[in-house]
């Protein structure tokens, strides 16, 4: 058939007659591909540094795991996607590759917010129990809803993707997205509490605790699920329900790797929560123990300050200025603490002995030796 020119149209081939949804997928799925491998790239020095730490608690096992699954992934997936050589039989022996997955994927994901949110709630089995239960159901329910993909009949050429038998199979990402919302929502109500100690601005806390990772990682997974269940397709070989999914999963990935390297101090028991090992701008009593003797000895009143004014020597001075030689011998090893700090020195002390330490200078001592 030609046209009113007389000159014949020219047929594409079928990888590059796309429907305008398969278009806009395919673009999708490169801007996808991007984001993983810039942060694939930004993440490798840290990654260095955390493999290099001698301790594997799961956290770190995780990381690692997922630093490499992610990308191998979607190169596949990828591979598949553009590859105009595929055809469809190959697809229809491969679709479920990506579903499943992603499935282990967010799995291991979702261990990771478990984890953490049991540890800054310094192990509550309350919390373990319903997290633990959360992620339980995501298990279960994405296994089942891989069984309801299909391979979306396109053309052969134009890719290979797996879409859902019916809107029904959304819950697949249904569970994780009731897991991560959860997961915020602990992690915020967590922040706001420790406000009661320790007040800081909203931006401070926010990067803290890291509440921008988790509320990330919560609303990409809500917009993808919203996504799923109100877009309709306009036949068969639409796959317009699954543009969003490859992205959410990697966005899902690098936030909660992020979660992981914002921990503070060590992995193990899926480490701290900010504020546990630190103290406030104001005063903090630290108990130690002491052998010095309860009298103020002959030349030292029983009500005496002693001034902590070079923590890496370990020197003390009185009140008057003058250097205190029965205490030059400490230890650096034990606390550490920021801000003026007033020390009990055990119930062996001299009554009204304190040691003050300058406004943020950090303090690691240990008990005093015995003077002679």
């Amino acid at each position: 058939m030609s046209n009113s020119t007389g000159v014949p149209p020219i047929q594409l081939p079928a990888s590059l007659d796309l429907p305008p949804h398969l278009s806009a997928h395919k673009y999708f799925f490169v801007c996808t591909l991007t984001v993983a491998a810039w942060d694939t790239l930004v993440l490798s020095p840290r990654t260095w540094r955390l493999l290099r730490t001698k301790e594997w608690p799961a956290l770190k096992v995780l990381f690692h795991f997922m630093r490499l699954f992610m990308p191998i992934e979607f190169i596949i997936v990828a591979v598949a996607f553009f590859d105009t050589k595929w055809t469809q039989n190959t697809c229809s022996r491969f679709y479920l590759f990506e579903p499943i997955c992603t499935a282990v994927l967010l799995a291991a994901t979702s261990a990771v917010h478990v984890i953490r949110i049991h540890a800054i709630y310094e192990k509550n089995r309350t919390v373990l129990l319903g997290m633990g239960a959360l992620l339980a159901l995501q298990i279960v329910t994405t296994a089942i809803a891989c069984g309801f993909y299909r391979s979306v009949p396109l053309e052969d050429g134009q890719g290979c993707i797996a879409g859902p038998k019916s809107s029904w199979v959304g819950i697949y990402w249904v569970a994780p997205t009731l897991l991560y919302t959860t997961s915020f929502m602990l992690a915020f109500n967590r922040s706001i509490a420790s406000l009661k100690t320790k007040p800081i601005g909203a931006w401070k806390l926010m990067l803290r605790d890291g509440l921008n990772l988790y509320g990330a990682v919560c609303v990409v997974n809500l917009i993808n699920m919203l996504f799923f269940f109100i877009m309709k397709p306009t036949g068969t070989e639409d796959p317009i329900k699954t543009i969003v999914t490859s992205m959410a999963t990697v966005l899902t990935t690098t936030m909660t790797m992020r979660i992981i390297l914002s921990v503070r101090g060590s992995l193990v028991h899926g480490g701290s929560f900010a504020l546990t090992n630190s103290t406030s701008n104001g005063s903090t009593t630290h108990p130690t123990s002491s052998s010095r003797p309860s009298h103020g000895g002959p030349n030292r009143p029983n009500d005496t300050t002693f001034t902590i004014d070079r923590m890496h020597s370990g020197s003390v001075t009185h009140g008057d200025g003058k250097p205190d030689a029965s205490w030059s011998n400490g230890d650096s090893s034990g606390v550490e603490s920021k801000g003026a700090v007033t020390d009990v020195l055990g119930e062996e002390r001299a009554p009204g002995v304190k040691v003050t330490v300058d406004r943020d200078r950090e303090v690691d001592f240990a008990p005093f030796p015995h003077g002679k």
